[in-house]
């Protein structure tokens, strides 16, 4: 069984339909880390929320540890996504009026968890050289604080999955690269299974294997298929 497996996925918009992903179709084995490339407008965001069930897609199927995302109830549909996904995107997403480590509970808070991940949280923090901002608000913290503090919150629940759209589009350089390492980590200490959006090549080439959109199709894919 895969991990991931996609096919013929067609996703449009509006009406009459403007088509942004037509027909693809891909598997992603467990512990790939996968990065989506592509010109703005190529599909790229629109695969991964559709991948992941946040948005839903017009045809197709998508499979996810066997499970057909699109076909589930909606209280199954939350509860395997709580379960089994995190997600990081280009913004942080913090709740301003509580602090660094409350954030990163927050989904543990959700389904009354908190406490037996709290030294969980602790050890993130430190992992991602963030411990001294665990009583500060995200208002006191710098851009890459605050995602390396997003990154942590999406694995506070040990996903086997996670769905990165652009988590450096908002960083500087340095930045950019220390969340790049720790999504590296990530995938190689925890075996977590990554599809990430980027349209930065240089941290593209960082994930174990690349897919090229051009125009909602795949123009190329780096595990051996050229579409």
């Amino acid at each position: 069984m895969k991990a991931i497996s996609c096919r013929e996925i067609i996703k449009s918009f509006g009406e009459p339909p403007l088509v942004i992903l037509k027909s693809l179709s891909f598997d992603i084995e467990y512990g790939e880390f996968v990065g989506v490339t592509g010109r703005s407008g190529s599909g790229k965001s629109t695969l991964l929320y559709s991948v992941s069930g946040l948005d839903k897609i017009n045809s197709g199927t998508v499979h996810i540890s066997g499970k057909d995302v699109h076909s589930m109830g909606e209280k199954e549909t939350h509860e395997f996504r709580n379960r089994k996904f995190g997600f990081v995107f280009q913004f942080h997403y913090l709740l301003p009026e509580i602090s660094a480590l409350e954030n990163i509970l927050m989904p543990a808070r959700k389904i009354r968890e908190e406490k037996n991940r709290r030294k969980k949280a602790v050890e993130f923090m430190e992992e991602f050289e963030i411990s001294h901002c665990r009583n500060k608000l995200p208002s006191q913290m710098s851009g890459g604080e605050m995602q390396r503090t997003a990154i942590a919150r999406s694995l506070i629940m040990e996903p086997e999955f996670l769905f990165a759209d652009e988590p450096t589009g908002n960083l500087d350089t340095e930045n950019g690269e220390k969340v790049m390492n720790i999504l590296k980590r990530v995938n190689t200490s925890y075996g977590t299974t990554i599809l990430m959006v980027t349209h930065e090549p240089d941290f593209a080439a960082m994930a174990s294997r690349q897919i090229h959109l051009i125009d909602g199709t795949i123009d190329y894919d780096s595990s051996g298929r050229k579409k």
